[in-house]
Order: C-alpha cells, then structure tokens, then sequence
C-alpha cells in the first residue's frame, strides 16, 4: 500500500506541474502560441516578450503556486514524507508535461513554489539570495543556478536531509534545464536584468 501512496503522491504533484500557465494565459489574452513567440520557453520570462508585465506575472505566481498546492494537498492527505514526492511529481510535470508533448520550462518559478510548501523559510533564503544576485550582476539566470545549488545546503542545515536529498535531484534538472544559460554566460553573451535588444 505504501508504493500505491507514493504513485499516487508522485501522480498528483505531476498533474498540478503540468498545468502550462504560461500557454492558457497567453492563448486567452488572445496574444496566440507563446512557444512561438521569443525562446519559446512557457515561462514567465518568455511571456514577458509579450510586452504584458501583468501576464508574465500572472504565469509566475501560477507556475510557483501549483507547486505549492501539490505539496500541502500531499501533506493533508498523505504526510510530510510523500509531500516530498509531490513536489518532485510538480517540478517535473512542470518541465515535461505529456499536454505539450514533454516540452515544458525551466522550472525557477515551480521550484519556489515547492519550496515554499515544503520549508517556506527555505523559499525565503531563496528569494534573498536570488535577489541579492540579481541585484549584483544583474544575471536572473545566474541567480537562480546559485540560489537553487544553494537550496540543499540550506535544508541541511535546517535539520531536513530528507527534502535536501530530493531537492539534489530537482537542482541537477534545473541546470540542466539551463544549459544554454550557463553556455551564454561562460561566453559572457547572457542577457541581463533590464537589457534590450
């Protein structure tokens, strides 16, 4: 019974992970297919190539929260344990979702959003290094490969090897979802904060 549980915990974080926001948002603000439109990525940075701050802030808050609710469902039903491997099944219905044939995003926004279910002082400290990076040089995505790497050190530290171990596997996706974006920025080629054109 508890490999059914685990399926099931892994099955509902999927299914919330895999709610493209970023796709519904732009298809019914009329603005059509947001993969053809920039790097076609789903995320909130490429809805942001709309021109509708509204939009990708939109798609940001829902990208982040379907973690969040995964997780706390998981919680209620199941226990902290398998809230664990629905925020595993979120971030990976997140960047491979079967409705847009497995080609999802990069998945900052929904790593966050499990966070804050999991450990929100966690998502904090995230969000203050982030923050904190972004401010320095100006590279969102080098903030986000160096907040991310630093999530499992920081749950360590906060007495949670359990969600430390998993989130290993959830930063070894994320950079690799951002492969390109450390390519670009050991070429000294990545966008910044702010830069047009």
């Amino acid at each position: 019974m508890i490999w059914l549980s685990v399926l099931s915990a892994l099955v509902l974080g999927y299914l919330f992970g895999s709610i493209p926001f970023g796709v519904i948002f732009t298809r019914m603000a009329g603005l059509g297919d947001v993969r053809k439109i920039g790097s076609g990525n789903i995320g909130a940075t490429n809805v942001l190539r709309t021109g509708r701050k509204g939009l990708a802030a939109a798609t940001l808050l829902g990208d982040a929260l379907k973690g969040t609710a995964a997780v706390l469902i998981a919680y209620y039903v199941w226990g902290a344990q398998l809230a664990t491997i629905a925020a595993l099944g979120a971030f990976l219905g997140h960047l491979f979702p079967v409705w847009l044939k497995f080609k999802g995003g990069k998945g900052v926004a929904t790593f966050i959003g499990v966070l804050i279910g999991l450990k929100p002082l966690a998502a904090l400290i995230f969000a203050a290094v982030w923050l904190g990076l972004a401010f320095t040089t100006r590279y969102s995505s080098l903030s986000a490969l160096v907040a991310s790497a630093a999530t499992p050190v920081v749950l360590w530290l906060l007495g949670e090897p359990g969600m430390a171990g998993m989130t290993v596997i959830l930063v070894a996706l994320l950079w690799w979802k951002h492969s390109e974006n450390i390519s670009r920025l050991l070429a000294g080629t990545e966008g910044k904060i702010g830069q047009k054109g």
